[in-house]
């Protein structure tokens, strides 16, 4: 599902113009960069958990040359599944 399938389906299920719900998911992303930027956490019970993790600085190797190389430390972006999206996930038969 895209951005637009999603606006269109929240649009119907919400009984609410579609400009109003895209509205409403730009500031949706906007805010969650925002909470990202200041290191504060998001969590939507039962949905997610959005929250800014830090990588340590380490020793890697590139795979072609065989070559070690460091990787500098950064930050990075971890989002955990609340306890409804993975009910949702296990109900769906494996194939």
């Amino acid at each position: 599902m895209n951005k637009a399938e999603l606006v269109t389906a929240i649009s119907k299920r919400a009984d609410v113009p579609a400009a109003t719900v895209d509205s409403v998911i730009a500031a949706l992303g906007e805010e969650f960069v925002d909470a990202l930027t200041r290191g504060d956490k998001i969590a939507i019970s039962g949905l997610l958990t959005l929250e800014r993790s830090s990588r340590s600085a380490r020793t890697g190797r590139n795979p072609q040359t065989g070559e070690t190389i460091e990787i500098a430390a950064s930050n990075t972006a971890k989002l955990t599944a609340g306890s409804n999206l993975k009910k949702a996930a296990a109900a769906v038969p494996v194939k």
